[in-house]
């Protein structure tokens, strides 16, 4: 039997450390990590599902016409990465976004995003940390719920901006003690999920493994 296949985008830099952590992560899930960046952009045919990763802010313009421009920016990730989504979207792919990725499958839907949540913080710190120190609570009627099989983990935070209103199809899956969205996930599809936090730097936590392997046996169906 084939390993299912799952992209996996990001910067074309030199030193990936998600990708290595999220190739490890699918590997240790029984699925085969294609890496997917502006410079390597043509996407399998068989692909079997996508992760759209973490990294630098969302360009503002792409759902706040008005914006001042913004840096760091990466406006040819950011045409790569939303054309590979509606590429997965069209071909009906499981899809998991990790932070930026959420943010951007967000936006791809038709939604928007808050610049910035210091002013949104009252319970919970803006710092950015890669140890779980902030509480999600899940909405049990979720596939979250199922996939994590708890109300409530602990999750990390890397992240300054976050999903304000929701695209189409999708609802929220999770929050923080800030009422912040955490996660969103298209309902009664087999994997179309985005979470605000970071479970490839989480390796070691049974339930963040399963967001992996709920994807990779998606891929696999």
């Amino acid at each position: 039997m084939n390993k299912p296949l799952i992209g996996v985008t990001g910067d074309d830099t030199n030193l990936p450390l998600a990708w290595w952590f999220i190739h490890w992560a699918l590997w240790r899930c029984g699925a085969v990590a294609y890496r997917l960046t502006p410079q390597r952009c043509e996407i399998p045919d068989q692909l079997d599902g996508i992760i759209i990763s973490g990294g630098d802010d969302i360009d503002q313009r792409l759902y706040m016409p008005d914006a001042p421009d913004t840096a760091p920016i990466n406006r040819e990730r950011d045409r790569f990465e939303m054309m590979a989504l509606e590429h997965s979207l069209a071909k009906d792919l499981p899809i998991l976004g990790i932070c930026r990725g959420a943010q951007l499958f967000n936006i791809v839907l038709g939604g928007t995003l808050y610049t910035d949540l210091r002013e949104h913080r009252r319970l919970t710190s803006n710092k950015r940390m890669l140890i779980p120190r902030k509480t999600l609570t899940v909405e049990t009627q979720s596939s979250l719920y199922k996939i994590l099989g708890s109300e409530h983990c602990h999750i990390n935070s890397l992240h300054h901006q976050a999903i304000h209103k929701l695209g189409d199809g999708l609802h929220i899956s999770g929050r923080d003690a800030d009422n912040i969205i955490q996660a969103v996930e298209t309902p009664n599809h087999r994997c179309r999920i985005g979470v605000q936090w970071h479970p490839e730097y989480l390796p070691f936590q049974a339930r963040q493994l399963h967001i992996f392997k709920h994807l990779v046996a998606s891929a696999a169906q």
